[in-house]
């Protein structure tokens, strides 16, 4: 397994702005709000704790140990010695894609070594930039075969298969390659549809992307390239956003916007209703600002960089560039998922096998956050719906990801989760380089 030392792109950077942000005098914004989930989400105030830079170690699994799911689910090992495996899709016909690409650090190894010493968090170095295919040719859960199915990439990460079409979302741009359901690998000459902005701050390199309800369209997320805006909004434009285009990359527009890092896309079972899960800002300290699931209302603002959850303005843009216009804009989320959990990965319940609890509630990968004092999120999360609306509680689903909450070691982190044809849950452990597998 790798378990090399690292830092985020653009950490450095933001970690000075912080030192620079001050509490401002009189400053106090702590809240309780009660949102559309009927979720009661209590606010502490901006640097109510100091910000910190803690990061964990990934230590790797011991044989034999697997994260624990609750009673009467199984957890087994569906893929080990991957590559930074960051992102799942399962097809229809049960094959399963995994995006393997990783942070590249290769321009900053220059930096100070008392920040790359404690930062033991997280592959990082060349990526790979495939894609794997996994297949199941006997219908026990368990892949018989893994293959190459497209290399060549550029820090992939979503990807879909739409008609005789397979797309994969670049850091820079999204390309779809001729495909036919069922082929061992990509034969055709790809075709890039469309340009992004690369790269981003921390992890926003990762562009999702999820058909629309009715096949139409593709919606595409874009992570901010930084954490609040300090480079200048000029620097953000098509960032933070989902965006809309048609199958062939024509007819751009921004769906919704305000969105820090909505990494997690995925549509709701039954309604066809976009939902996000999104990873919000740092430097506010340990209570601010909480990661969220929210349904995705067209063309809304939900607040970035200038307010978050709800109308509560950045303390950082009150002081260099306030917008009180875009503020009232700002949308409330649905569901608070706590405060730098890293809430990465999305997909709804649409198996049968789960109990009817699990049905068409959300699964969330909570990758963990350096940002913390504590160890926060390193587990997938549930979040249950009653008539087609989340109740506002999450459980946990998955953990046992750390290992020494003291010590800051972690076994692996999970981002990336999807249903099986075959009802499992698949969870994608980039730290890891694992893929588990969970099963009523």
């Amino acid at each position: 397994m790798k378990n090399s030392l690292i830092i985020f792109p653009c950490i450095i950077g933001a970690l000075l702005v912080a030192c620079k942000h001050k509490k401002p005098a009189n400053y106090n914004n702590a809240d309780t709000v009660i949102n559309k989930s009927d979720q009661e989400v209590k606010l502490a105030a901006p640097y109510e704790t100091k910000a910190v830079k803690n990061f964990c170690e990934v230590i790797g699994w011991p044989k034999g140990l697997t994260p624990v799911a609750p009673a009467g689910f199984s957890v087994s090992l569906y893929a080990d010695g991957l590559d930074n495996p960051r992102n799942i899709y399962a097809a229809s016909n049960g094959d399963v894609f995994v995006s393997e690409a990783n942070t590249e650090l290769s321009g900053l190894k220059k930096i100070g070594a008392d920040i790359i010493g404690v930062s033991k968090s997280q592959n990082y170095g060349k990526s790979a930039n495939k894609i794997l295919l996994f297949k199941d040719t006997n219908g026990d859960g368990m892949p018989d075969s893994k293959t190459v199915f497209l290399s060549g990439l550029n820090q992939p990460y979503g990807m879909l298969i739409a008609g005789e079409w397979f797309y994969v979302a670049n850091t820079d741009g999204l390309w779809r390659y001729p495909y036919k359901m069922g082929e061992m690998k990509v034969t055709g000459k790809g075709i890039k549809i469309l340009d992004l902005p690369a790269g981003g701050y921390n992890n926003h390199w990762t562009r999702n992307i999820h058909l629309s309800a009715d096949g139409s369209k593709i919606y595409v997320s874009v992570g901010s390239g930084s954490n609040v805006a300090e480079h200048g909004i000029a620097n953000e434009k098509r960032r933070a956003d989902i965006l809309e285009i048609n199958l062939d990359g024509t007819g751009e527009r921004v769906y919704a916007s305000g969105l820090r890092n909505p990494a997690g896309i995925d549509i709701q079972p039954g309604t066809g209703v976009l939902y996000t899960a999104v990873n919000e800002r740092d430097d506010l300290g340990d209570q601010l600002v909480p990661d969220y699931l929210t349904s995705v209302k067209d063309g809304g603002f939900y607040g970035w960089p200038w307010a978050y959850f709800g109308q509560h303005e950045d303390p950082v843009l009150k002081q260099k560039d306030p917008n009180p216009d875009m503020v009232k804009k700002t949308l409330v989320p649905d569901v608070a998922l706590g405060s730098h959990t890293a809430s990465l990965g999305l997909a709804f319940y649409n198996g049968t096998s789960f109990p009817q609890e699990y049905q068409n509630g959300a699964f969330i990968g909570q990758h963990g956050s350096w940002n913390s004092s504590k160890l926060v999120g390193y587990k997938v999360v549930f979040v249950p719906f009653s008539s087609n609306k989340p109740t506002g509680q999450t459980t946990d689903f998955l953990t046992g990801f750390i290992a020494d909450t003291a010590k800051r070691k972690v076994y692996g982190r999970p981002v990336g989760v999807a249903v099986a044809k075959d009802g499992s849950l698949l969870v994608a452990d980039d730290a890891g380089n694992k893929i588990w597998r969970v099963a009523r």
